[in-house]
């Protein structure tokens, strides 16, 4: 595969990040601290990505896999991302916010599944290749999170109008540079019950499985009440940049890909996800603790544990549920756990860490060591159906063992 071709594909992921990135973690503290929006509603509002994870599946797989090629697509999805976030920074009420979110999310989300199906098209080996196009994903996320904390913009319009410029880009990027990628499914028909990964459920059968899958869904809860509020956390604990030393949370991540097919040669999928789930209990415990004075180390090892905590549970939760399932079943088990993890356990996270953030108000004070504490707690509960339920001495196969 020419080179050439691989930097544009590495520069497509970097610049698509950058367009989540750049208000993901953030977008909240602008809610509370700029708009004064209660937790409820900023909870609310960060829970559109949420929504918009459940509903793009059919999007992706009503249009943009069956009639029009995907550069094209993402080229308008792109476009109206731009002039809806440029709606976003004029937006000063909950209704306003809350509906201009939903609907740039409905826009962006479906472009994380179509740069990656340009990413495999086009690749000879996705198996060598694919990773470090992806990995370059995760080093815009780590960039342009570090410009919004160092600008000091993450209680300011300047991370929308950064998302807007990145989606600009990547509208004249996607007519101009991307490969001609040619909708994949034209001529097919199409099914709900295909795109959501409901097919799988006959997966629910095998007691491991059906565990593992409401584990999936729970561990999502307090995954978003790091996402949600952290930033907003260590900004009212006068955190310098905080946008940008929560980026290291994405470098632990990195290193982390890189040990995990060494843990997966010698620990079960069982081991590894509780191991996971321990580090959840660990984080927040560290976050409750913490403070920006003696205790800053606490929020850097918080920070840090991001890696583990992520990729223990949900890289492996995938790469799980891709070998348990039968050979026609694998993408549909991807899309259920995506379904699952993505849609609906974020988008109860969302409204429960803001309904959290609410009953630990008081005085309109926020008390963020019960609030932490508290997530701590349903992390161990997690944790326990996990040791209770999910019963496997299986371990994470190489492709060829596993019979594929």
């Amino acid at each position: 595969m020419p080179s050439s071709l691989k930097i544009r594909l590495g520069a497509m992921m970097f610049f698509n990040y950058i367009v989540w990135g750049a208000w993901y973690v953030t977008i909240t503290t602008y809610l509370t601290t700029t708009l004064h929006f209660s937790g409820t509603q900023a909870g609310a509002v960060f829970g559109t990505s949420a929504i918009a994870s459940m509903i793009s599946p059919f999007f992706v797989g009503l249009v943009a896999d069956r009639y029009f090629p995907a550069e094209k697509v993402m080229a308008v999805l792109y476009g109206l991302c731009a002039v809806i976030m440029y709606l976003v920074t004029r937006a000063t009420t909950f209704a306003e916010v809350y509906g201009l979110m939903l609907l740039f999310c409905l826009c962006y989300f479906p472009n994380v599944a179509l740069t990656n199906t340009i990413g495999f098209k086009n690749i000879e080996d996705p198996g060598r290749d694919f990773p470090i196009i992806r990995l370059m994903g995760t080093f815009g996320w780590i960039f342009i999170t570090n410009v919004i904390g160092f600008m000091k913009w993450e209680s300011t319009t300047g991370q929308f109008w950064v998302t807007l410029a990145a989606a600009v880009v990547m509208v004249v990027f996607s007519l101009t540079l991307l490969p001609h990628t040619p909708p994949p499914g034209k001529g097919t028909k199409f099914s709900a019950g295909t795109a959501l990964g409901l097919d799988a459920l006959v997966m629910l059968k095998n007691k491991a499985f059906l565990f593992f899958a409401v584990a999936s869904v729970l561990a999502c809860i307090p995954l978003t009440f790091y996402f949600s509020f952290t930033n907003d956390y260590l900004n009212e604990v006068h955190v310098e940049n905080a946008a940008g030393k929560m980026s290291l949370g994405q470098v632990s991540e990195v290193v982390m890909m890189l040990l995990m097919p060494w843990i997966f040669r010698y620990l079960s999928v069982r081991m590894i996800i509780i191991m996971g789930l321990v580090c959840w209990v660990l984080r927040y415990i560290l976050l409750a603790l913490g403070d920006p004075n003696g205790g800053l180390w606490m929020f850097y090892a918080a920070i840090l544990l991001h890696g583990a905590c992520f990729d223990f549970f949900f890289m492996t939760g995938q790469l799980y549920a891709d070998q348990e399932a039968p050979p026609h079943l694998r993408n549909a088990a991807q899309g259920f756990i995506l379904f699952l993890t993505y849609g609906v356990g974020m988008l109860l996270g969302s409204f429960l860490s803001g309904g959290a953030v609410d009953y630990f108000t008081v005085d309109g004070v926020h008390q963020w060591k019960p609030f932490w504490l508290s997530s701590s707690a349903m992390a161990a509960v997690i944790l326990l159906v996990i040791l209770i339920g999910f019963r496997t001495n299986e371990k994470i196969r190489p492709k060829e063992v596993a019979g594929t």
